[in-house]
Order: C-alpha cells, then structure tokens, then sequence
C-alpha cells in the first residue's frame, strides 16, 4: 500500500493512498475497533463488507462501525486511489453526546447500507488530509471537517438492498454473526447450510475475504479488546466472546496485537 499523506493523534486517523499499479494479493479483510470513512477515487475494484458486495464507482462513500469486517477486492492492478478516516465512536460526544450523528453506523444491521454519496465528500477528505500550519490547527481543522462531512451523510441516502431477497453468502455470514460467541465449527457451519466443509470455506472466502475461522477468531478478539477497554477482565472478555480456553485467547491476542491482554 502506497500511502502518501496519513496522521494520527487525538482519536483521529486519516490517510490518502495512491497506488499505481496495486498488488491485488495484499488488500486482505481487516476488522477495526473504530468507524471508519472509505472514499473511492479511482481504480477497479469492489468492497465487500459482512458478506455484502458494493461495486465501486468514483465518489462513492463507504461506512463502516467497529466490529464490521470489510475488505476492498480489487478486480485489476488499475490505478487504485482512495481515502479513509478512522474514529472512535465518542469522537465527537462533547458537542452530541447523544450520538445522533452516529447512528448511521449504529441503527443499521451489519453490511446494510455501507454506501453513501455526498458532492463534497472529496473536498472534505482532501482538507483532512492536506497541509496545515501547526498540530493544533490540524486537530481544529480534521475534528471539524469530520463534524460537517457526518451531518453530510446523515442527510444523505444510503444505498441499501432493502426488498431484495438475501444471497447464500449474506445468511452465512449474519448466521455467523448471531452465533458468533457460541461453540463453532467448521463442520458444524457447514452442516447447517448442507455444503461440504471445502464448499463453505469457499464461499465464506468470497463473501468476506478471509476464512471462516480466522475471520471468527479476529471478530471475537475485536470485541473482546473493547470489553476490556471498558473495564472488563480479560479471562471475562474471552469467556464471553466465545474463547473456552484462555491460553487459546492469549496467544491469538498477543499474535493480533503484540501485547499482552493484561495491559488493557
């Protein structure tokens, strides 16, 4: 990944990459513990979140909440160029502490109405990842931005597939997801959906991007990272998510994160 222009600090991440000729092998899924803003510039490429697939066209805008795997698919080694901002979901609590602009990522169900469109979108991404004068004024400008490019998409459409029957592939992966903490298997999920082990591996791959257990292993530790930010033990957090043997949890932990669980 090509990344020209990124900052971080102060809860906010944003960045603007640019790839000439991109590495389709190496744009994998990936899960977050903050929402995140994609903008599509160029490229040929597709996005798929929580088993739904939103093909890309320029100025397309794509949400997603912690929690929500995603992953761009790119269908050629085109050009590829785009934006993204990365916050916490209490970024902006002391001006909406009710969180009003965010229940466009919170009142919807996972991978439903990720895309959005708005004209001002691209001027918004590129003053938040432009030049500015000092640290502060670039905290001013990015938190106020981010405050106006929000109320844009709340009044804003989003492109939903309300109506329309769900694929295979999209009740694989909510089933999964309403079963995520209980006791599974490969075999198990396979059985349920009368496919072949190497059938629904398949499938799960294409909807998601990743395997079904590396994707069921990263989910749980996302959200048991956020129970223990917010004070939950760690033995707790990998009971309730799903881990029956702590020892399991604690090198899937150090692996996805370098540390200890301990030191949350």
């Amino acid at each position: 990944m090509n990344i020209l222009r990124e900052y971080e600090g102060s809860g906010i991440y944003t960045r603007y990459a640019a790839d000439e000729c991109p590495d389709t092998s190496v744009f994998s899924f990936h899960v977050h513990d903050r929402c995140e803003i994609y903008y599509f510039v160029s490229g040929n490429a597709e996005y798929l979140v929580e088993g739904s697939v939103y093909p890309l066209k320029k100025g397309d805008l794509l949400i997603m909440r912690p929690g929500e795997a995603h992953c761009a698919h790119l269908l050629s080694s085109a050009p590829y160029e785009r934006y993204a901002v990365n916050f916490q979901l209490s970024i902006l609590d002391f001006i909406d502490p009710e969180r009003r602009l965010m229940k466009i990522y919170t009142d919807r169900p996972l991978g439903k109405g990720n895309l959005f469109f708005t004209e001002k979108a691209e001027r918004h991404f590129s003053f938040m990842c432009g030049s500015f004068p000092d640290e502060y004024e670039r905290r001013l400008g990015i938190t106020s931005t981010l405050l106006f490019l929000l109320r844009d998409l709340q009044n804003s459409s989003s492109g939903t597939n309300k109506g329309s029957k769900p694929s295979l592939s999209e009740d694989i992966v909510a089933f999964v997801n309403d079963h995520l903490f209980d006791e599974l298997s490969i075999e198990l999920l396979s059985d349920h959906f009368f496919l072949s082990k190497s059938q629904f591996g398949r499938i799960f791959r294409q909807a998601t991007g990743a395997p079904p257990w590396e994707y069921i292993t990263v989910k749980r530790l996302t959200a048991a990272r956020a129970m223990m930010l917010e004070g939950c033990t760690a033995k707790k957090a990998a009971e309730e998510c799903g881990f029956g043997d702590y020892s399991v949890f604690y090198r899937a932990y150090v692996k996805r994160y370098g540390e200890s669980p301990a030191k949350k």
